[in-house]
C-alpha cells in the first residue's frame, strides 16, 4: 500500500548545520498489518514517518501510496489526502485546552464540511467504544493521562482513515496503560486498518499483534551498508 524509494531527507542544505536524516530508504509497508519502526533517537524514525505521512516532502526518491505518487504534490492535494486516508496519534497528544474532549474529537472533521448532528453522533459513539463517553464534556485539563491518549485516539479515528500513525505512543505510558494501547491497536487492525507506530519499547515492537518491525539506524535501514 505505502511504496518508498532510494527516499532521502537532508536539513539546512547547504550551510554548517546540514543535516541527512535519512539516507536512501526503500521500503513496502502492507496494506491491513501493524509495522513498527524502531531504532535508537536520531535514526530516522520520526522524520519517515512524517513522510510516509504526507507531513513533509522528501529531498529525494519517491513515494507511493496505493499506487498513486504522492511525492511532488503541491501542498493543498496533501492536506486533502492527510484528513482522508492518515489518522494520527502523537507522543503529546496535542490536544487543545479549554474545550471538551468531545470538542477535540470532531476538529479534524470540521473542514470536511459533514453535518454538525452526525458528526457529534459518530464521535460520542467512538469515545464511548473506548470506554470515554462520560468524559465526552469534561475539558481536556481535566482529563487524566491516560484518558488524554484515547481522547487523542479517538481524534485520530473521526474520519475514518485507512492508515493509523502513531509516534512514540507509550512513551509517557506505564506498563498497564501501554499494554491498553496495544490492545486498541488489535482493535484497529481487526477492522482492516493500516497501521504504522514508531517505538523503542521492546513492549511494542514485540508484541504479538505486530506483523513487521523495520529497524533503522542512523538513517539506513539496519544491515544496509552506508
Amino acid at each position: 500500500m505505502i511504496e518508498l524509494f532510494d527516499v532521502r531527507k537532508v536539513f539546512n542544505t547547504g550551510k554548517p548545520s546540514e543535516y541527512s536524516a535519512l539516507n536512501g530508504i526503500s521500503l513496502n509497508i502492507s496494506s491491513n498489518k501493524v509495522t513498527v519502526l524502531t531504532g535508537p533517537s536520531g535514526s530516522g524514525k520520526t522524520t519517515l514517518l512524517s513522510i510516509i505521512g504526507c507531513m513533509s516532502h522528501p529531498t529525494a526518491g519517491r513515494v507511493k501510496l496505493s499506487g498513486r505518487e504522492i511525492t511532488s504534490l503541491p501542498e493543498r492535494f496533501l492536506t486533502d489526502i492527510r484528513r482522508k486516508t492518515f489518522g494520527f496519534i502523537f507522543q503529546q497528544h496535542n490536544l487543545i485546552k479549554g474545550i471538551t474532549a468531545l470538542e477535540n474529537v470532531m476538529l479534524p472533521a470540521y473542514p470536511l464540511g459533514e453535518r454538525h448532528g452526525l458528526l457529534k453522533e459518530r464521535a460520542i459513539h467512538l469515545l464511548d467504544k473506548l470506554g470515554l463517553s462520560h468524559k465526552a464534556y469534561s475539558q481536556i485539563e481535566w482529563l487524566s493521562g491516560g484518558e488524554a491518549q484515547r481522547v487523542g485516539i479517538v481524534r485520530a479515528l473521526i474520519n475514518d482513515p485507512s492508515v493509523i500513525i502513531a509516534d512514540e505512543p507509550t512513551a509517557h505510558l506505564d506498563t498497564q496503560l501501554s499494554r491498553r494501547f496495544l490492545d486498541i491497536v488489535e482493535q484497529f487492525k481487526s477492522d482492516g486498518k493500516t497501521v504504522l507506530i514508531t517505538s523503542h519499547d521492546p513492549l511494542v515492537y514485540q508484541a504479538g499483534v505486530v506483523d513487521e518491525v523495520v529497524r533503522l539506524r542512523d538513517g539506513r535501514l539496519e544491515g544496509e551498508a552506508p
